[in-house]
Protein backbone atom coordinates (compact mmCIF):
# COMPACT_ATOMS: atom_id res chain seq x y z
CA UNK A 1 0.00 0.00 0.00
CA UNK A 2 1.37 3.44 -1.12
CA UNK A 3 2.03 6.38 1.55
CA UNK A 4 -1.03 8.27 -0.53
CA UNK A 5 -3.50 5.33 0.08
CA UNK A 6 -2.25 5.84 3.76
CA UNK A 7 -3.26 9.59 3.95
CA UNK A 8 -5.55 10.56 6.13
CA UNK A 9 -6.01 14.81 6.85
CA UNK A 10 -5.59 15.30 10.34
CA UNK A 11 -5.16 12.08 10.62
CA UNK A 12 -9.08 11.63 11.17
CA UNK A 13 -9.77 7.69 12.21
CA UNK A 14 -5.59 6.89 12.51
CA UNK A 15 -5.08 4.76 15.92
CA UNK A 16 -1.53 6.49 17.29
CA UNK A 17 -1.09 4.95 20.59
CA UNK A 18 -2.26 2.10 22.44
CA UNK A 19 -3.34 3.07 25.83
CA UNK A 20 -4.56 1.60 29.68
CA UNK A 21 -5.77 5.62 30.22
CA UNK A 22 -8.78 6.66 28.10
CA UNK A 23 -11.68 5.46 25.50
CA UNK A 24 -14.34 6.91 23.87
CA UNK A 25 -16.71 4.50 23.14
CA UNK A 26 -19.29 6.22 20.84
CA UNK A 27 -20.93 2.81 20.37
CA UNK A 28 -21.82 2.30 23.91
CA UNK A 29 -22.12 6.11 24.47
CA UNK A 30 -19.03 5.90 27.50
CA UNK A 31 -16.21 7.96 28.39
CA UNK A 32 -14.45 5.38 29.75
CA UNK A 33 -11.23 6.59 32.22
CA UNK A 34 -8.97 3.37 33.23
CA UNK A 35 -11.97 1.11 33.01
CA UNK A 36 -14.82 3.09 34.54
CA UNK A 37 -17.49 5.50 33.05
CA UNK A 38 -16.47 8.99 33.44
CA UNK A 39 -20.19 10.05 33.17
CA UNK A 40 -21.99 7.57 36.10
CA UNK A 41 -18.68 8.92 38.54
CA UNK A 42 -19.11 12.44 37.79
CA UNK A 43 -22.47 11.53 39.86
CA UNK A 44 -21.01 10.39 43.09
CA UNK A 45 -17.04 10.88 42.33
CA UNK A 46 -14.89 13.86 42.79
CA UNK A 47 -11.79 15.42 40.57
CA UNK A 48 -9.74 14.16 43.04
CA UNK A 49 -10.77 10.75 42.41
CA UNK A 50 -9.68 10.65 39.20
CA UNK A 51 -6.57 12.02 39.77
CA UNK A 52 -5.70 8.90 41.72
CA UNK A 53 -7.59 6.81 38.92
CA UNK A 54 -4.98 7.67 36.22
CA UNK A 55 -1.86 7.95 38.16
CA UNK A 56 -2.21 5.03 40.33
CA UNK A 57 -5.15 2.54 38.27
CA UNK A 58 -7.54 2.79 41.35
CA UNK A 59 -10.29 4.66 43.01
CA UNK A 60 -9.07 6.28 46.25
CA UNK A 61 -10.37 4.92 49.66
CA UNK A 62 -10.94 7.76 52.16
CA UNK A 63 -7.60 7.87 53.37
CA UNK A 64 -5.73 7.20 50.02
CA UNK A 65 -7.87 10.77 49.39
CA UNK A 66 -6.84 12.29 52.14
CA UNK A 67 -3.51 11.41 51.91
CA UNK A 68 -3.51 12.39 48.30
CA UNK A 69 -4.98 15.78 49.13
CA UNK A 70 -2.47 16.52 51.58
CA UNK A 71 0.63 15.78 49.00
CA UNK A 72 -0.53 18.00 46.49
CA UNK A 73 -1.66 20.80 49.65
CA UNK A 74 2.43 20.52 50.49
CA UNK A 75 3.29 21.43 46.83
CA UNK A 76 0.89 24.48 46.36
CA UNK A 77 2.87 27.45 46.74
CA UNK A 78 4.90 28.43 43.57
CA UNK A 79 8.74 29.93 43.59
CA UNK A 80 8.25 33.44 44.27
CA UNK A 81 10.71 34.00 40.57
CA UNK A 82 7.70 32.80 38.88
CA UNK A 83 5.43 35.68 40.52
CA UNK A 84 8.21 38.51 39.37
CA UNK A 85 7.95 36.65 36.02
CA UNK A 86 4.67 37.29 35.57
CA UNK A 87 5.23 40.88 36.14
CA UNK A 88 7.74 40.94 33.74
CA UNK A 89 5.35 40.18 30.68
CA UNK A 90 3.42 42.51 28.72
CA UNK A 91 -0.05 43.06 30.23
CA UNK A 92 -1.95 42.03 27.00
CA UNK A 93 -0.47 38.41 27.69
CA UNK A 94 -2.61 36.14 26.99
CA UNK A 95 -3.77 33.89 30.07
CA UNK A 96 -2.48 30.19 28.10
CA UNK A 97 0.55 32.22 27.30
CA UNK A 98 1.16 33.40 30.87
CA UNK A 99 0.51 29.49 32.00
CA UNK A 100 2.93 28.09 29.24
CA UNK A 101 5.70 30.51 30.69
CA UNK A 102 5.26 29.42 34.12
CA UNK A 103 4.98 25.68 33.79
CA UNK A 104 7.69 25.58 31.56
CA UNK A 105 10.16 28.21 34.19
CA UNK A 106 8.91 25.33 37.17
CA UNK A 107 11.28 22.96 35.19
CA UNK A 108 14.11 24.86 36.25
CA UNK A 109 13.49 23.57 39.39
CA UNK A 110 13.25 20.29 39.14
CA UNK A 111 16.32 18.46 41.16
CA UNK A 112 16.33 15.21 38.77
CA UNK A 113 15.04 16.41 35.41
CA UNK A 114 16.28 14.08 33.58
CA UNK A 115 15.27 10.72 35.97
CA UNK A 116 11.93 9.23 33.66
CA UNK A 117 11.08 6.45 35.56
CA UNK A 118 7.54 6.15 36.20
CA UNK A 119 8.38 6.79 40.16
CA UNK A 120 10.03 10.30 39.00
CA UNK A 121 7.44 11.39 36.43
CA UNK A 122 4.81 10.98 39.36
CA UNK A 123 6.21 12.81 41.81
CA UNK A 124 6.35 15.49 38.92
CA UNK A 125 2.79 14.90 38.55
CA UNK A 126 1.80 15.89 41.59
CA UNK A 127 4.07 18.91 41.92
CA UNK A 128 1.80 20.14 38.73
CA UNK A 129 -1.37 19.08 39.80
CA UNK A 130 -0.69 21.57 42.88
CA UNK A 131 1.02 24.26 41.19
CA UNK A 132 -0.83 24.81 37.98
CA UNK A 133 -3.80 26.13 39.52
CA UNK A 134 -1.88 28.58 41.61
CA UNK A 135 -0.01 29.61 37.97
CA UNK A 136 -3.76 29.95 36.56
CA UNK A 137 -5.28 32.11 38.94
CA UNK A 138 -2.19 34.37 40.09
CA UNK A 139 -0.45 34.94 36.87
CA UNK A 140 -3.62 36.35 35.88
CA UNK A 141 -4.34 38.38 38.85
CA UNK A 142 -0.43 39.53 38.24
CA UNK A 143 -1.53 40.52 34.67
CA UNK A 144 -4.36 42.53 35.60
CA UNK A 145 -2.48 44.58 38.43
CA UNK A 146 -4.66 42.24 41.49
CA UNK A 147 -3.47 41.13 44.56
CA UNK A 148 -1.73 37.61 44.81
CA UNK A 149 -4.23 35.43 46.39
CA UNK A 150 -2.20 33.20 48.47
CA UNK A 151 -3.40 29.10 48.93
CA UNK A 152 -5.78 28.08 51.71
CA UNK A 153 -4.77 24.78 52.88
CA UNK A 154 -8.01 24.34 54.85
CA UNK A 155 -10.00 24.32 52.00
CA UNK A 156 -10.68 21.44 49.69
CA UNK A 157 -8.10 20.99 46.38
CA UNK A 158 -11.81 22.44 44.07
CA UNK A 159 -12.21 25.23 46.45
CA UNK A 160 -8.83 26.43 46.99
CA UNK A 161 -8.80 26.60 43.19
CA UNK A 162 -11.53 28.65 43.18
CA UNK A 163 -10.70 30.84 45.90
CA UNK A 164 -7.25 31.92 44.61
CA UNK A 165 -9.31 32.75 41.17
CA UNK A 166 -11.95 34.86 43.05
CA UNK A 167 -10.50 35.62 46.01
CA UNK A 168 -13.52 34.52 47.75
CA UNK A 169 -14.71 31.16 49.32
CA UNK A 170 -17.28 28.58 47.07
CA UNK A 171 -20.68 28.06 48.29
CA UNK A 172 -21.42 24.48 48.98
CA UNK A 173 -23.01 24.39 45.51
CA UNK A 174 -20.27 26.50 43.60
CA UNK A 175 -17.71 24.05 45.05
CA UNK A 176 -19.31 20.95 43.89
CA UNK A 177 -20.39 22.34 39.83
CA UNK A 178 -16.73 23.58 39.85
CA UNK A 179 -14.84 20.48 40.76
CA UNK A 180 -17.63 18.39 38.48
CA UNK A 181 -16.36 20.26 35.77
CA UNK A 182 -12.81 19.87 36.52
CA UNK A 183 -13.69 16.26 36.63
CA UNK A 184 -15.22 16.24 33.26
CA UNK A 185 -12.94 18.20 31.95
CA UNK A 186 -10.08 15.78 33.51
CA UNK A 187 -9.32 13.28 30.53
CA UNK A 188 -10.96 12.30 27.05
CA UNK A 189 -8.42 9.92 24.93
CA UNK A 190 -6.19 11.44 22.56
CA UNK A 191 -7.11 15.01 21.45
CA UNK A 192 -4.63 17.90 20.13
CA UNK A 193 -3.35 18.50 23.15
CA UNK A 194 -2.98 15.04 24.55
CA UNK A 195 -1.67 14.37 21.38
CA UNK A 196 1.13 16.48 21.53
CA UNK A 197 2.34 15.66 24.93
CA UNK A 198 2.75 12.24 24.05
CA UNK A 199 4.59 13.21 20.50
CA UNK A 200 7.00 15.55 22.39
CA UNK A 201 7.47 12.68 25.26
CA UNK A 202 8.53 10.25 22.69
CA UNK A 203 11.52 12.17 22.35
CA UNK A 204 12.55 10.89 25.83
CA UNK A 205 11.72 15.30 26.68
CA UNK A 206 10.84 15.77 30.37
CA UNK A 207 6.93 16.00 31.47
CA UNK A 208 7.41 19.74 32.00
CA UNK A 209 8.38 20.46 28.12
CA UNK A 210 5.41 18.05 27.08
CA UNK A 211 2.81 20.28 29.22
CA UNK A 212 4.35 23.43 28.02
CA UNK A 213 3.81 22.16 24.45
CA UNK A 214 0.64 21.01 25.22
CA UNK A 215 -0.52 24.12 26.27
CA UNK A 216 -0.19 26.38 23.44
CA UNK A 217 -1.97 23.22 21.56
CA UNK A 218 -4.77 23.81 24.16
CA UNK A 219 -4.84 27.44 23.42
CA UNK A 220 -5.90 27.27 19.90
CA UNK A 221 -9.87 27.91 19.57
CA UNK A 222 -10.78 24.40 17.83
CA UNK A 223 -9.32 22.71 20.69
CA UNK A 224 -9.54 24.50 24.36
CA UNK A 225 -10.23 28.30 23.73
CA UNK A 226 -14.07 26.99 22.44
CA UNK A 227 -15.15 28.02 25.82
CA UNK A 228 -14.12 31.00 25.88
CA UNK A 229 -15.98 32.18 22.34
CA UNK A 230 -18.62 30.44 23.42
CA UNK A 231 -19.28 33.10 26.22
CA UNK A 232 -18.67 35.71 24.41
CA UNK A 233 -20.97 35.12 21.93
CA UNK A 234 -23.54 34.62 24.56
CA UNK A 235 -22.71 37.98 25.66
CA UNK A 236 -22.84 39.70 22.16
CA UNK A 237 -26.44 38.60 21.91
CA UNK A 238 -27.74 39.29 25.18
CA UNK A 239 -31.47 37.59 24.59
CA UNK A 240 -32.68 33.91 23.53
CA UNK A 241 -34.14 35.71 20.72
CA UNK A 242 -31.09 37.83 19.59
CA UNK A 243 -28.90 34.79 20.18
CA UNK A 244 -31.10 32.70 17.55
CA UNK A 245 -30.56 35.53 15.56
CA UNK A 246 -26.87 35.71 15.73
CA UNK A 247 -26.68 31.64 15.46
CA UNK A 248 -28.86 32.18 12.48
CA UNK A 249 -26.48 35.28 10.76
CA UNK A 250 -23.38 33.05 11.29
CA UNK A 251 -25.12 29.82 9.73
CA UNK A 252 -26.04 31.91 6.74
CA UNK A 253 -22.39 33.37 6.35
CA UNK A 254 -20.94 29.81 6.95
CA UNK A 255 -19.31 30.79 10.33
CA UNK A 256 -17.72 28.57 12.55
CA UNK A 257 -19.88 28.33 15.28
CA UNK A 258 -17.67 27.22 18.65
CA UNK A 259 -19.53 25.04 21.13
CA UNK A 260 -21.12 22.75 18.63
CA UNK A 261 -19.89 19.60 16.98
CA UNK A 262 -17.25 17.39 17.93
CA UNK A 263 -14.54 14.77 15.61
CA UNK A 264 -15.86 11.92 17.61
CA UNK A 265 -20.01 13.05 19.12
CA UNK A 266 -20.57 12.86 15.22
CA UNK A 267 -24.14 12.67 15.84
CA UNK A 268 -24.99 13.19 19.49
CA UNK A 269 -24.41 15.56 22.33
CA UNK A 270 -21.11 15.33 24.39
CA UNK A 271 -22.21 13.65 27.02
CA UNK A 272 -20.16 15.92 29.70
CA UNK A 273 -22.02 18.47 28.04
CA UNK A 274 -25.42 17.12 30.08
CA UNK A 275 -23.84 17.38 33.00
CA UNK A 276 -22.94 20.81 32.72
CA UNK A 277 -26.35 21.65 31.18
CA UNK A 278 -27.71 20.32 34.63
CA UNK A 279 -25.56 22.25 36.40
CA UNK A 280 -25.83 25.48 34.58
CA UNK A 281 -29.59 24.59 35.65
CA UNK A 282 -28.68 24.60 39.77
CA UNK A 283 -26.92 27.73 39.27
CA UNK A 284 -29.92 29.32 37.53
CA UNK A 285 -32.54 28.80 39.77
CA UNK A 286 -30.08 29.20 42.94
CA UNK A 287 -29.53 32.61 41.33
CA UNK A 288 -33.48 33.15 40.70
CA UNK A 289 -32.30 34.36 36.96
CA UNK A 290 -32.48 31.44 33.80
CA UNK A 291 -31.67 33.94 30.97
CA UNK A 292 -28.27 31.94 30.33
CA UNK A 293 -30.00 28.52 30.60
CA UNK A 294 -32.53 29.77 28.19
CA UNK A 295 -30.93 30.92 25.54
CA UNK A 296 -28.26 28.08 25.77
CA UNK A 297 -31.20 25.73 24.97
CA UNK A 298 -32.16 28.20 22.01
CA UNK A 299 -29.51 28.05 20.53
CA UNK A 300 -28.80 24.00 20.73
CA UNK A 301 -32.48 24.19 19.24
CA UNK A 302 -31.11 25.27 16.45
CA UNK A 303 -28.50 24.30 15.50
CA UNK A 304 -29.81 20.67 16.01
CA UNK A 305 -32.37 21.36 13.74
CA UNK A 306 -30.19 23.95 10.82
CA UNK A 307 -27.12 21.80 10.88
CA UNK A 308 -27.58 18.60 13.05
CA UNK A 309 -24.96 19.29 15.80
CA UNK A 310 -24.64 19.07 19.14
CA UNK A 311 -23.33 20.72 21.96
CA UNK A 312 -19.88 19.65 23.12
CA UNK A 313 -18.50 20.30 26.76
CA UNK A 314 -17.55 23.84 25.91
CA UNK A 315 -20.65 25.06 25.21
CA UNK A 316 -22.08 24.50 28.66
CA UNK A 317 -18.68 24.71 30.47
CA UNK A 318 -18.89 28.42 29.51
CA UNK A 319 -22.13 29.27 30.96
CA UNK A 320 -21.34 27.67 34.28
CA UNK A 321 -18.36 29.05 34.30
CA UNK A 322 -19.40 32.51 34.10
CA UNK A 323 -22.69 31.76 36.41
CA UNK A 324 -19.64 30.72 39.02
CA UNK A 325 -18.02 34.32 38.65
CA UNK A 326 -14.93 33.14 36.74
CA UNK A 327 -13.21 35.35 34.34
CA UNK A 328 -13.92 34.65 31.12
CA UNK A 329 -10.10 34.95 29.97
CA UNK A 330 -9.18 31.79 32.03
CA UNK A 331 -11.85 29.45 30.71
CA UNK A 332 -9.25 27.66 28.64
CA UNK A 333 -6.54 27.39 31.21
CA UNK A 334 -9.20 26.29 33.87
CA UNK A 335 -10.00 24.02 31.12
CA UNK A 336 -5.94 22.86 30.94
CA UNK A 337 -5.46 23.01 34.59
CA UNK A 338 -8.04 19.81 34.86
CA UNK A 339 -6.71 18.11 31.58
CA UNK A 340 -3.37 18.24 33.53
CA UNK A 341 -4.28 14.82 35.41
CA UNK A 342 -4.73 13.64 31.83
CA UNK A 343 -1.75 14.78 29.98
CA UNK A 344 0.62 13.64 33.26
CA UNK A 345 -0.84 10.62 32.78
CA UNK A 346 -0.04 10.11 29.22
CA UNK A 347 3.32 11.39 29.28
CA UNK A 348 4.26 8.36 32.24
CA UNK A 349 2.35 5.78 30.02
CA UNK A 350 4.46 7.53 26.93
CA UNK A 351 7.60 7.22 28.83
CA UNK A 352 7.29 3.57 30.24
CA UNK A 353 6.78 2.32 26.89
CA UNK A 354 8.19 4.13 24.22
CA UNK A 355 8.52 4.75 20.84
CA UNK A 356 9.62 7.73 19.09
CA UNK A 357 6.69 9.84 16.94
CA UNK A 358 8.09 9.90 13.18
CA UNK A 359 5.60 9.87 10.44
CA UNK A 360 5.80 10.42 7.08
CA UNK A 361 4.20 12.43 4.54
CA UNK A 362 2.16 12.59 1.42
CA UNK A 363 4.37 14.95 -1.19
CA UNK A 364 1.98 16.28 -3.44
CA UNK A 365 4.78 19.24 -4.48
CA UNK A 366 6.93 18.86 -8.26
CA UNK A 367 9.65 16.96 -8.85
CA UNK A 368 12.30 19.45 -11.16
CA UNK A 369 15.33 18.47 -13.01
CA UNK A 370 18.53 19.34 -12.29
CA UNK A 371 19.61 21.34 -15.35
CA UNK A 372 19.17 25.11 -13.71
CA UNK A 373 22.04 24.15 -11.50
CA UNK A 374 24.77 23.23 -14.20
CA UNK A 375 23.47 26.04 -16.83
Amino acid sequence: MSIQENYSPGLDGIIASETRLSFLDTVQSEIVIAGYDLIKLADHAEYLDIVNLLLNDNLPTSEEKAYLENKLKEEYEIPTDILKIFKLLPEKTHPMDALRTGISALAGYEQQLDDRSTTANKERAYKLLAKVPNIVANSYRVLNKQEVVLPNKLLSYSANFYYMITGKVPTELEEKVFDQSLLLYSEHEMPNSTFTARVIASTQSDLYGALTGAVASLKGNLHGGANEAVMYMLLEAGTVEKFEQLLGKKLANKEKIMGFGHRVYMKKMDPRALIMKKALKQLCDNKGDDLLYRMCEAGEDVMVREKGLYPNLDYYAAPVYYMLGLPIEIYTPIFFSARTVGLCAHVVEQHANNRLFRPRVNYIGERRNHTILTN
